[in-house]
């Protein structure tokens, strides 16, 4: 890892809000799961230690072995990220001015807000058609991301909500697909960017997959996401509902991110030549 990048990592890792951090452990009572406190918002569940240190654990096991289980994920995803992870990145957002006007304005992501026949309009190019038309390629739609529930704090809740529904322009932003590959190596960009802990328990998931995977996983996509996810801006910044018109080359360039190899084209290349040299070697064996 270059300088930059490796003081970029420790900076970071060194911009929580500690007295945030100890202000809210000191103001948080000692409760069971049998004399649970009232919500601090729609649909919290406050959690005893030991069930967030279970569910945190069981959740990182299923996520190992699918890193698509989206209920998981999201489990995974609050549970590991108090108390440190999740308050850094609502410092970031704090810290930067586009960050503090979402978490003033509050948007949702999902195909009301968006309005998705009005991005299947927009120019060739743009973030918002890139956007839906990564969506329908993949069969995804926005509307699918599970409400947090399992973060105390409601400012911080927000936060986690909001990487969440951003998830899909990540990919988006990146041209990588839904495939487990491709998951693991966003994951991986995610983490570098982020450092929520879920992101980086994910990459292990490319213990799981096949030989050809790793091999590119490793030499191409895991170097391509700790670069990009370590140099770029943070990503939980970016205003997308305000970027939909914006040329995506040009969005790329102003955060600072690299477009990876395109995995599904390489994926479709190999399956096919694999495909004709089995026809091939039929072939063969009927002569």
């Amino acid at each position: 890892m270059s300088p930059p990048l490796a003081r970029r990592a420790v900076q970071q890792l060194l911009s929580t809000n500690y007295t945030q951090i100890a202000a809210l452990q000191a103001t948080s009572r000692t409760f069971t799961s049998l004399s649970r406190p009232p919500p601090n918002y729609p649909g919290h569940v406050p959690l005893t230690v030991p069930e967030r240190i279970f569910l945190g654990a069981s959740s990182a096991v299923v996520c190992f072995f699918n890193p698509r289980r989206a209920d998981m994920i999201a489990i995974c995803g609050e549970t590991t990220a108090v108390p440190y992870f999740i308050y850094r990145l609502r410092d970031a957002m704090l810290s930067d001015p586009t960050g503090r006007r979402i978490l003033k304005d509050r948007p949702r992501i999902t195909s009301t807000s968006l309005n998705l026949e009005r991005l299947r309009k927009l120019p060739e190019n743009t973030v918002g058609r890139e956007y839906i038309g990564w969506l329908d390629r993949e069969g995804v739609s926005p509307d699918t991301r599970t409400s947090v529930r399992y973060i105390d704090d409601p400012e911080c809740a927000y936060v986690m909500q909001r990487y969440r529904e951003c998830h899909d322009f990540y990919h988006a932003l990146t041209g990588l697909p839904v495939v487990r590959e491709g998951e693991v190596a966003l994951k991986a960009f995610e983490f570098a960017n982020t450092l929520i802990p879920m992101t980086g328990l994910s990459m292990f998931a490319a213990l799981t997959l096949k030989r050809d995977e790793r091999r590119r996983i490793w030499e191409t996509y895991f170097p391509w996401a700790v670069r990009n996810g370590l140099q770029a801006k943070d990503v939980i910044n970016i205003y997308w509902e305000e970027e939909l018109e914006t040329d995506v080359n040009e969005l790329r360039r102003r955060i600072g991110i690299e477009k990876p190899p395109d995995l599904r084209k390489t994926r479709a290349e190999l399956k096919a030549k694999a495909k004709a040299e089995k026809a091939a070697r039929d072939a063969l064996k009927a002569t």
